[in-house]
């Protein structure tokens, strides 16, 4: 038997081979943790690379179809790889004291949310 609480699953920072999330339970100093804790800087790395490449070829305004479209492809995949990051280590956060899920909060109109956090806005 384990002592303690059991450790959350993490989300790994790749999908399987059908798309599908991936997840490792764990201690988060195994092998595979030190890999993924490796792989999400790499992410990030390129992400900012590719807006970067993103806003020089917009700036120009000398495109062809087809680079605009490798361009949206691939901050497409980036972006999903930044919301996946973000998501994994928006789960890994301590809970904060009080947990708060029964606090009352305001949004920007003034609307009342119940479940501790603000609904998303577009701009």
């Amino acid at each position: 038997m384990t002592s303690g609480p059991p450790e959350p699953a993490r989300l790994l920072p790749w999908t399987g081979a059908d798309g599908k999330p991936c997840y490792l339970i764990g201690d988060g100093t195994g092998f595979l943790s030190r890999i993924a804790d490796d792989t999400e800087p790499a992410q990030l790395d390129w992400a900012s690379e590719l807006l970067d490449q993103a806003t020089r070829i917009l700036i120009a305004r000398a495109w062809t179809a087809g680079e605009i479209h490798l361009l949206a492809l691939q901050l497409t995949e980036t972006l999903r790889e930044v919301n996946r990051i973000a998501e994994s280590r928006g789960g890994r956060l301590p809970s904060p004291a009080g947990d708060g899920a029964d606090e009352t909060c305001a949004d920007q109109n003034g609307t009342a949310e119940t479940d501790g956090a603000p609904p998303l806005r577009r701009p």
